[in-house]
């Protein structure tokens, strides 16, 4: 089990290395972690037996996208027992509640406490069934294991390694400062038979001289009985979405550029992570939209994207009291590159309707003559599409075949009364895709269309530099399991699963 001493130390992104390093040593591997709080979701098979359905649409269960890639690090099929509860925020102060996959509104509607004991039996259930059919199980926990006003009704980091016995490695981020005080006050406010369970600290993104740190690691086994196992250096460009953050411009591709993506950063904003195939991109460089001065300078070959959102109305509103709205329009009318993904797809159209009270009733922006409905159902799905005649700035998708996911409660079709006068717009995938008239404008419900690989390949593989292959997936989890075992002192990660 991979524990922090807070948010954002690396627990992910180690527990996706540990997953591609034991797999590469022939195990079977499979990753967990109880509860995630998260707008970045995939679709996932909703149960074992479906995990092998190809092709066209398929019903699914939500889970966090951490625990997606760490599954595919791992060499097996993402499904919901790997992350039993998903947390999404809709406010400040409420989060719907995933429970293997699907939506439930009993829970949802349940004080956070109360909810705690009605699905812990459904965690472990899912945990047990996961290590009695895989040689390795890495569990991940959340934020903090010494959150002391949290503990007794904890559900994702000390009860589940008191239920799995499980091995557990802390991880600190030392570039923030303190990573001593971390690592000692979160074993030292852990119960006796917790901190038992810790079987080794680990500092992560390390700049500097690793010989510095002397005699820092010895004097804190001597206090705790626990010693360092790795000193992982500072990890700019590893490859894998920031499950807590955004995309840092520090990481993005070296030499020339010849496309820019602004990524419009509304305050809902969810699935973020799935562009950073595009922040891999050699050429490409993305970066966030938040006021009419950030896309001011685009070319017409750049794009503008809305991304998805939690709460597209609200997000709407922000939009247009940011004055992002008329900077949007301005780029389209010049021909600029524009693409809506599921929320964005909505905004682009010219009303939300909202008879259900799900999300909200707004005109939208009017790049594309559809409307769009709120359901009070759920549209959750992985699915596969073949794209049809795309046309203008987005040509090179024509015939393309793209497998993704679908989540949106919002039903889009061309607008009525647009129609009759004559305004369509040109379907590039039934239900799915719709362009504008000139080719430029773009919205597709379709989520994860930049982690397919034909999708890249058409996109930007004849603007790749001379030699340069497009970097893939499989490439950087190869990457991670390289860095740990560089960076953990031999033998440990054999120990911890002898």
């Amino acid at each position: 089990m991979v524990l922090g001493t807070t948010s954002g130390a690396g627990k992910s992104w180690l527990t996706t290395a540990l997953c591609r390093w034991y797999s590469n040593q022939g195990l079977k591997v499979a990753p967990f972690k109880a509860q995630n709080m998260s707008n970045n979701a995939r679709v996932v098979a909703a149960t074992p037996a479906a995990a092998g359905v190809q092709g066209g649409q398929t019903q699914g269960g939500e889970i966090g996208s951490a625990q997606y890639f760490q599954a595919i690090a791992a060499r097996t099929t993402p499904e919901v027992r790997m992350n039993p509860v998903l947390l999404k925020p809709e406010a400040d102060t409420h989060s719907q509640v995933v429970l293997l996959g699907q939506v439930s509104a009993d829970l949802t509607a349940m004080p956070w406490r109360g909810r705690s004991e009605k699905v812990w039996p459904h965690i472990a259930a899912a945990l047990d069934t996961l290590r009695a059919e895989n040689d390795v199980v890495v569990i991940e926990g959340a934020g903090s294991p010494a959150e002391i006003n949290l503990h007794a009704s904890d559900i994702v980091n000390m009860r589940v390694a008191r239920h799995a016995q499980a091995r557990c490695l802390l991880v600190s981020d030392i570039d923030r400062g303190g990573a001593f005080a971390h690592l000692y006050g979160t074993w030292a406010l852990l119960p006796p038979e917790e901190r038992a369970l810790i079987q080794g600290f680990v500092l992560n993104k390390f700049r500097g001289d690793a010989a510095l740190l002397a005699p820092g690691p010895q004097m804190l086994q001597d206090l705790t009985g626990v010693p360092t196992v790795a000193t992982i250096p500072m990890q700019w460009r590893h490859g894998l979405p920031e499950e807590d953050g955004v995309f840092d411009d520090r990481s993005t591709t070296a030499g020339t550029i010849h496309t820019t993506i602004a990524v419009v950063a509304y305050p809902r904003i969810s699935n973020l992570d799935e562009f950073q195939p595009l922040k891999n991109m050699p050429g490409v460089r993305l970066l966030w939209a938040r006021s009419p001065a950030d896309v001011a300078g685009l070319a017409a070959n750049d794009w503008i994207v809305l991304p998805g959102s939690k709460s597209t109305a609200a997000d709407l509103a922000w939009l247009r009291s940011q004055g992002l709205d008329a900077a949007v329009a301005a780029h389209a009318g010049k021909g600029g590159a524009v693409l809506g993904i599921c929320g964005g797809l909505q905004m682009l159209g010219e009303a939300l309707i909202d008879t259900h009270g799900i999300d909200g009733n707004a005109p939208g922006l009017g790049l594309l003559p559809l409307v769009t409905t709120f359901a009070p159902d759920k549209t959750v799905r992985r699915t596969t599409i073949q794209l049809g005649a795309v046309q203008g700035a987005w040509m090179a998708l024509a015939g393309v075949q793209a497998t993704g996911y679908e989540i949106h409660h919002g039903q889009t079709a061309q607008h009525p009364a647009m129609a009759a006068a004559g305004q369509l717009a040109h379907e590039v995938a039934p239900g799915i895709a719709w362009q504008n008239t000139a080719g430029n404008v773009l919205g597709i419900y379709l989520h994860g269309l930049f982690e397919d690989t034909a999708v890249l390949q058409a996109l930007f593989a004849a603007r790749a530099p001379a030699g340069v292959a497009l970097p893939t997936l499989d490439a950087v989890m190869q990457g991670l399991a390289h860095t740990i075992d560089t960076h953990f002192e031999p033998g440990v990660l054999r120990a911890l699963i002898a």
